[in-house]
């Protein structure tokens, strides 16, 4: 599972940035799968330690790849850094229900990859973002 995201996140990673002609819903989908990524962070770091960068360094590459303007730089760099804090101060430590919530992350995560994937292909994405996403406690 996790190696389909980041699958996922390392074909968004390799493609081609859109700059200015990001739809509302595509940009939204980048805020989102950031806040995945900051809480994936959290999540990793609370049963590896906070040494581990994994999703960090995925967050940068698809920040580089993407190459936003500075409104958008400051969203994603915000939403990873809340999903970061919110799921740190949920899940102090590795126990069932942080690998539950990391699997779920990986989810959305994927979803929401393939929802990049599709929209870079040039086919339609869904406007609903993750408010709709049921969230593990």
């Amino acid at each position: 599972m996790r190696a389909a995201l980041i699958s996922m996140v390392l074909i968004l990673v390799g493609s081609v940035a859109y700059a200015q002609d990001r739809s509302p819903v595509l940009r939204q989908t980048l805020v989102d799968l950031a806040y995945v990524l900051g809480e994936s962070h959290a999540l990793r770091q609370a049963c590896s330690g906070p040494t581990d960068q994994h999703w960090r360094m995925r967050m940068i590459a698809m920040v580089d790849a993407e190459q936003p303007e500075a409104a958008l730089d400051r969203r994603l760099r915000e939403s990873f850094n809340t999903g970061f804090a919110n799921r740190q101060s949920e899940f102090r430590g590795c126990g069932p229900g942080a690998k539950r919530a990391e699997v779920q992350a990986m989810a959305r995560g994927r979803d929401l990859a393939g929802r990049l994937a599709r929209a870079k292909a040039g086919l339609p994405i869904a406007a609903d973002s993750m408010a709709d996403m049921p969230r593990v406690r």
